[in-house]
């Protein structure tokens, strides 16, 4: 045998006993990870210890996994559960219970187009889980956010079934453009320009439904979805199925509202009184009766709720969700209504050994409305009281009306509310859905790497009519009203992202790469008509529309991380709209932000006083294509005119007229383009205890530049003499604070209480190309009293919004003297040149408060809110509170007691202008109260059965004269009062 053939031969030997003794030192474990409940769990992280080396559990929850010398200990970890180590010895088969972690369950926040673990976030969002949700009768899914979230204030519109809401993140951005945030649900940005027929877009999603909401505040966080981001981001998670056994849940409810007071009128006999003493040779014209005219429109109401979900896995391969729900809502408002039905799917399959997720929502909706005129709010208030209900009067159906010498209703007369409400029938019909597709590939061949696709839709279809019958005083001298509309809208989603992630544990890195394609289509069409009761008058020509627009997005994101304490996180967007012409419509929108993890620093991470530290630092740029201007606010358009404005063109064989609509141009800005909004952020987030105390602090600066803003133009260089153009500045400056406390956390016992505090301060700094000193600025906020009044101004160096009044002189004590102002600009005489601007509808600041304990079977919470100097105009005081109204255009009405305080006599324009009708309006509010009561052992523990009440509005703290200082754009005028609710509800899960 050769030198070569030996050494060869012993080469082979060496490397057959090398593997047989390294075969001798592997072995393989196998086992089952089950959850709490003792299903299978699967992706459950399987690892060696202090190692990569491992895997993920299939689908049934198993895992096998090879170990070599020296490697002892198994560490199996999961999302939401407690880390578990375990030495193997001399076991062969190791089955795992997985144990809650209640500290983990937030850990992860969904951002946009993924989701981060919260301890590596650098924007500043907020998270907020059903757990935490406020509880009682709620049918729109933002009441369930209101007052947990710093730097949200959220504003109902009143107290109507299915009432929506002004939402505003940080103050508002734009003074004529949306200020509503970006709502994005399950992975579908819902068009926010709401649906014809419906108060609120987001009632198409019932609450029950509802996991989680994700608040995105800065831009850091919110420069992902670029020119919608700029008012933030609210991300609505709804409820998915899970591996395991079926559970059927269901929650139901009966809720009884109240009024919560009225406004402060005269009763019958003192409303008689007053009348005797103004008017005496008159005085035998008012009459018997002693109506509460506010108490005959406005009464309790009785609501039911009911859900039904039943969650689960089918053929232990695809987990479901499945749940209807029905809502049934009366208002306190005579004849108001709200029948909801809704029904969510959702599949959550894996395949291919989890590498491929699907995740399919289907929502679908029914929404059956009775609309209550408000109108009839304001005639209960103004109402003579000391007429009867009905008289038999051959107008409003026997109901009390007034009459001229001719027996026909007096046009200007205030109409009789309840007849208004009972012969009024305004109604719609909506049907929505909302629905996607995710496919989520993680590569097989490089698993660092993923592909998602988010096929998604938002469809709706409504219709209504509003038919007031031919004897409501109301529609004299036309004998009735009858309109009707229809509405279809279509919104289509596409978005493709690819994202690689990769620990590059050779420099202690760790890479987050996402880039991604986003397509969207809005498709509205409809029609509008109106006429008199029998068709002979037409009010509203037949007018249908149709219109499209498209945004198209390329992004990109990477979050880097280093040594697992220092985070950086680059964003960048580029949108481009049909809304603006060629030369504008594309915008960029970058943003970028760093975080420092102190808490693991070296100095730090044995701490077990300090639990979290961490700072953050962002800014980023956002946009708005929004603006309310349609969809081709950059093209000259023409509108038809109505058939009261029809031109002669000629004349017919017989001798009639042959007459055609006309067309009148409108203005446009060819150049119109985005609203762009710079925020800078600084926060800190923090936790002692571990994390028995935690909160956060941030302060934040936002500049919208390119603001739009009415602009006069020169003489035939445009359609018309002024146009809607990007030439304005606006700030928002403040800090909010959150703080949340585990005050006791035993077997026994839990205490919990959370605060939030916002402050933020809104100014304009520009609204024209140049200085104008004689330029007053936007006139806005339209009263009541009046044709063409506006109590509202935008100008520059003070807050949007800010009311623009006469300063009223007052006696020695104290009391407004009627008609006498103070002469501002000096000219000896008081006209609307002294008016000035004064207080504005917008808190300073706001406060949110929670707690809530659990002892035994018993748990309680409470939830609240506070706002500071939010100022109100009260426009109820200034139309009906002045003396001449006892007795005008013939008929008899009444006043508020506030015309007895002051003796104002004639509500005249300037008097209607006074500072003394802008009152603050500070409020604390106890929004919810929940006791619960949770039986044990039922069906020997087979059946969950929790009974529970709560109080909705339990009360309201305030020094404003009208009847709610919680009024959206601070002009109190005919708003539904929001009842006191009260509310018995079950839930039972089996």
């Amino acid at each position: 045998m050769s030198i070569n053939s030996t050494w060869r031969y012993a080469t082979v030997m060496l490397l057959v006993m090398f593997s047989l003794v390294t075969f001798a030192q592997e072995r393989s474990v196998s086992g089952k990870v089950v959850d709490e409940n003792g299903d299978p769990l699967p992706g459950v992280a399987v690892l060696v210890k202090g190692t990569t080396k491992g895997g993920t559990t299939n689908f049934d929850g198993e895992y096998k996994i090879t170990l070599s010398e020296g490697e002892t200990t198994l560490s199996v970890s999961y999302i939401g559960y407690k880390t578990q180590d375990i030495v193997v010895g001399n076991q062969s088969i190791i089955d795992f219970q997985m144990e809650v972690d209640a500290e983990q369950l937030d850990e992860v926040v969904v951002i946009g187009y993924g989701s981060v673990k919260k301890e590596d976030a650098t924007g500043s969002i907020e998270t907020v889980n059903a757990n935490d949700f406020n509880q009682g009768a709620i049918t729109s899914p933002q009441d369930l956010l209101n007052g947990k979230v710093a730097g949200v204030n959220i504003t109902t519109t009143g107290g109507a079934p299915g009432a929506g809401s002004t939402i505003r993140i940080r103050g508002g951005s734009s003074l004529s453009a949306s200020n509503d945030p970006l709502i994005v649900i399950d992975g579908v940005p819902i068009d926010s320009e709401g649906v014809a027929g419906m108060q609120n877009p987001l009632n198409s999603v019932n609450p029950n439904d509802i996991e989680t909401f994700t608040v995105l505040k800065d831009a850091s966080a919110t420069a992902i979805y670029g020119s919608r981001a700029s008012n933030g981001v609210i991300i609505i998670t709804t409820k998915k199925g899970s591996k395991g056994k079926i559970k059927i849940d269901y929650t139901g409810n009966v809720s009884y509202a109240v009024p919560n007071g009225k406004i402060d009128v005269l009763g019958g006999s003192e409303y008689s009184a007053l009348a005797k003493q103004l008017y005496p040779n008159i005085s035998d014209q008012v009459g018997t009766a002693s109506t509460d005219w506010q108490r005959e429109v406005i009464k309790g109401a009785v609501s039911t709720d009911h859900n039904v979900s039943v969650a689960g896995t089918a053929a232990d391969k695809l987990p479901y969700r499945v749940s209807v729900g029905y809502t049934n809502q009366n208002g306190i408002l005579e004849t108001s209504n709200l029948e909801r039905f809704t029904g969510n799917i959702s599949l959550t399959p894996k395949f291919f050994d989890d590498h491929l997720s699907v995740n399919l929502n289907l929502k679908g909706m029914l929404v059956k409305n009775r609309f209550a005129d408000n109108g009839a709010i304001g005639e209960a208030v103004s109402f003579d009281p000391t007429r009867p209900v009905k008289d038999g009067s051959p107008w409003d159906y026997g109901h009390f009306t007034w009459l001229d010498a001719s027996g026909n209703p007096i046009v200007l007369a205030t109409q009789n509310p309840v007849a208004r409400l009972e012969y009024t029938n305004n109604t719609s019909d909506v049907r929505r859905s909302i629905g996607n597709m995710q496919l989520d590939y993680k590569l097989h061949f490089f698993p660092d790497l993923k592909a998602n696709l988010n096929v998604g839709y938002d469809y709706s279809w409504s219709d209504g009519s509003n038919i007031q019958q031919d004897s409501l005083k109301a529609t004299f001298p036309d004998k009735g009203f009858r309109s009707t509309f229809d509405q279809e809208k279509r919104t289509e989603l596409l978005d493709f992202t690819l994202q690689y992630v990769k620990d590059i544990a050779s420099i202690e890195s760790k890479v987050d790469v996402m880039l991604g394609y986003s397509w969207q289509h809005f498709y509205r069409k409809g029609s509008d008509f109106a006429t008199n009761g029998d068709g002979t008058i037409e009010k509203t020509p037949f007018t249908p529309y149709s219109t499209e627009s498209y945004l198209v997005s390329f992004f990109g994101r990477l979050n880097y991380t280093f040594k697992d304490r220092y985070l950086l996180t680059v964003t960048v967007r580029n949108d481009g709209t049909s809304r603006f012409s060629p030369d504008t419509r594309w915008g960029l929108f970058p943003a970028f932000a760093l975080a420092w993890n102190i808490k693991k620093e070296s100095f730090l991470d044995t701490s077990d006083k300090v639990s979290t530290l961490k700072l953050r630092l962002g800014y980023g740029l956002t946009g708005q294509q929004n603006i309310n201007q349609g969809d081709y606010p950059y093209l000259p358009l023409y509108t038809q005119s109505t058939t009261t404005a029809d031109v002669q063109v000629g004349t017919n064989p017989d001798g009639s007229p042959i007459y055609s609509q006309t067309y009148r141009p409108n203005g446009y800005d060819a150049n119109i383009k985005w609203e762009t909004t710079a925020t800078y952020n600084a926060g800190i987030d923090f936790g002692f205890l571990d994390d028995r105390f935690t909160g956060s602090l941030d302060g934040y600066i936002r500049y919208t530049s390119d603001l739009l803003n009415v602009t006069p133009v020169p003489a035939g260089s445009n359609l018309n003499n002024q146009v809607l153009a990007n030439i304005g500045n606006l700030e928002n400056r403040g800090f909010e604070f959150n703080f949340n406390a585990k005050v006791i956390n035993n077997s026994k016992l839990n205490w919990n209480v959370g605060f939030n505090l916002t402050y933020n301060q809104n100014k304009i700094t520009k609204l024209q190309a140049s200085d104008d000193p004689s330029y007053d600025g936007v006139y806005t906020g339209g009263i009541a009293g009046g044709t063409g009044l506006n109590i509202q101004v935008h100008s520059v160096g003070y807050p949007s919004n800010s009311f623009f009044v006469l300063e009223q002189v007052y006696d020695n004590s104290g009391k407004p003297i009627e008609g006498v102002f103070v002469d501002r600009n000096g000219d000896g005489q008081i006209t609307e040149g002294d008016r000035y601007r004064f207080q504005d509808p917008a808190a300073d600041v706001f406060m949110g408060f929670n707690t809530n304990l659990a002892w035994k079977q018993w748990d309680f919470s409470l939830n609240g809110r506070v706002r500071f100097n939010n100022y109100v105009y009260n426009n109820v005081n200034s139309v009906n509170g002045v003396l001449d109204r006892v007795n005008q255009n013939g008929t008899w009405n009444n006043v508020t007691r506030d015309a007895l305080e002051t003796g104002f006599v004639t509500g005249t324009t300037l008097q209607k202008y006074s500072n003394y009708y802008v009152q603050n309006a500070t409020f604390l509010r106890l929004d919810n109260l929940m006791l619960g009561y949770n039986f044990k052992e039922v069906a020997q523990g087979a059946i969950n059965l929790r009974v529970y009440t709560t109080v909705n509005n339990l009360a309201v703290f305030t020094n404003y004269k009208g009847l709610d200082p919680e009024v959206d754009g601070g002009i109190d005028n005919n708003v539904y009062p929001r009842p006191t609710t009260f509310l018995l509800g079950v839930n039972l899960g089996f």
